[in-house]
């Protein structure tokens, strides 16, 4: 790490609110019926989180569908989210909209997280890395990380890539 990198990354500081939102049809529908609803990837993540020492301050579950990913993003953004984590419909059925929801809004995009998430999917599971469409972009005014739905991609992306740069990141989208 250079030490201009590693200067101006310490210049970061402060609370980052994190938005957790997990798309699923089947749970969400289950969720709605009254059923018990595990969230695994969901909870998962609010604990690696809470472990790092940052707040989630919003947290649903939805069905994948491009009108409540869409409304999520809004509602997290008035809810004072500064990441919004997007669990779910980054793959490649025609049920998964995450992307399609979100690229319209989009007034930025990473794409070094999608590529370095892949690059270390890959390294780990090999060439079913290629089936995830994981992306990070900025719209709404906050940064939106759309990941795979697996409790295993799930930390992967947060501890690797998303936590160590929190900070950081919100430095630079808040100027």
């Amino acid at each position: 790490m250079s030490l201009s990198y590693r200067e101006h990354k310490s210049r970061a500081s402060g609370d980052v609110r994190f938005g957790i939102v997990t798309c699923s049809s089947s749970r969400s529908e289950a969720s709605r019926r009254g059923d018990i609803v595990v969230d695994e990837s969901g909870d998962l993540s609010v604990d690696i989180i809470a472990r790092s020492g940052f707040h989630v301050c919003y947290r649903k579950l939805i069905p994948d569908n491009i009108f409540d990913i869409r409304y999520s993003l809004v509602e997290a953004s008035k809810n004072g989210v500064d990441i919004l984590i997007l669990i779910g419909g980054t793959g490649v059925s025609p049920t998964d909209v995450t992307v399609e929801a979100l690229k319209p809004m989009m007034e930025r995009e990473i794409p070094g997280f999608g590529e370095l998430f892949r690059k270390i999917s890959f390294d780990e599971i090999g060439s079913g890395a290629i089936l995830s469409r994981a992306f990070a972009c900025v719209a709404e005014g906050i940064l939106i990380f759309a990941l795979p739905g697996s409790p295993h991609a799930v930390a992967l992306a947060l501890e690797k890539l998303i936590i160590p740069e929190a900070k950081h990141l919100i430095l630079h989208l808040k100027g």
